[in-house]
């Protein structure tokens, strides 16, 4: 077995993972608080069980527990503080690049304008940016249960600011009776003004909500895709046009769409050769880090050192940076990683090496 220290200080990517679903369980104590809501917990422990009773009813309750998340960042002050905080825990293991994902319409209640929560949450990134070794990207997302004309809307706010760190804009939600294509439009304009794209799908319906996700949005990357295995075709087409997977093994154990994390399909794709990512989704909400996640696969798929190399490698290969940056970014990493190995593994990796 691969050692957990040696997976926290190697480099590692975050490409999926919600700002609202990974506050500091101290963090959203001193929100509530300040904001006067009466929260259904009232200690860092009891939060943790609340979360796991949550998120372990199905993606539906999964999803109202952001009812709450999001009603404590409903201030500039809020989301900087999280963005920031979010930003310095991943930097704390490693995690070397990280594509934060949220919604601007869910963080407008007190009158906030979108643009002043994207420029929030940039703001917190950025700070961490300079006191850490880490860096970040922002992707807005569209939800599907509200109206394409909304996520339309996100998307031109998403054009608005390429090439201020937003790298990316991302359709998220239910999926079962909400589907994809109904917001191809909002993925029309992204893919017009040449922007990356990413859809939340095979999380909890089938290869069809996959298929829109690609032939009607044109996404370059699918989030989750737990239930890609089902149609072999599909999945011959994801692995031809290497397309990444951002895959979450906590959190799809915790809404259903697995009976174990052994049951995974992460080992079926990655045998298959499919550019498989490993990421947190929701940092509070699954209590998870970048570490359990490759901890958790490395001990369930029986994971070595060339596929956990590999699938690092994978994450970074898959950000949404332009070339020149990533391949400098992956170099880097690539560099640290082989001396991480070569350091903990000295004769095997050095014999290894030759054919990696």
């Amino acid at each position: 077995m691969i050692p957990r220290d040696l997976i926290e200080r190697l480099p590692k990517t975050d490409l999926h993972v919600h700002l609202d679903g990974s506050l500091r369980p101290t963090t959203l104590l001193e929100l509530g608080r300040a904001a006067e809501l009466t929260l259904p917990f009232a200690t860092a422990e009891e939060i943790a069980g609340y979360m796991t009773s949550q998120a372990s009813a199905g993606l539906a309750r999964y999803l109202e527990v952001f009812e709450i998340l999001t009603a404590v960042l409903q201030t500039r002050e809020a989301l900087r503080r999280v963005a920031f905080e979010l930003a310095e825990d991943a930097a704390r293991e490693n995690v070397r690049y990280m594509e934060v994902r949220f919604s601007p319409i869910l963080h407008d209640r007190q009158g906030l304008q979108w643009a002043d929560t994207v420029s929030a949450v940039l703001s917190g990134l950025a700070e961490a940016e300079e006191r850490y070794t880490i860096r970040t990207g922002v992707i807005l997302c569209g939800i599907r249960t509200i109206s394409p004309e909304r996520s339309l809307e996100l998307a031109a706010l998403t054009a608005k600011y390429k090439g201020q760190a937003v790298v990316g804009f991302d359709l998220a939600g239910a999926e079962r009776d909400y589907p994809a294509k109904d917001h191809r439009e909002a993925f029309y304009l992204i893919r017009n003004n040449n922007i990356s794209g990413t859809v939340h799908a095979g999380e909890e319906f089938g290869p069809p909500s996959i298929h829109q996700a690609l032939h009607y949005c044109g996404a370059h990357r699918i989030g989750h895709g737990t239930q890609l295995w089902q149609d072999a075709d599909l999945m011959n087409y994801v692995n031809d046009h290497r397309i990444p997977l951002e895959i979450c093994l906590t959190s799809n154990l915790q809404i259903g769409g697995i009976p174990s994390i052994g049951a995974h399909p992460l080992r079926q794709y990655f045998d298959a050769g499919l550019r498989v990512t490993l990421n947190t989704d929701n940092r509070l909400v699954s209590n998870t880090t970048v570490t359990d996640e490759f901890d958790r696969a490395c001990r369930s798929f029986g994971l070595d050192i060339y596929d956990l190399r590999k699938i690092l490698i994978n994450g970074f290969k898959s950000a949404f940076l332009p070339y020149r940056q990533k391949v400098q970014l992956l170099s880097s990493a690539i560099d640290e990683m082989d001396r991480l190995f070569d350091e903990r593994y000295p004769g095997i990796y050095r014999r290894l090496r030759t054919f990696l």
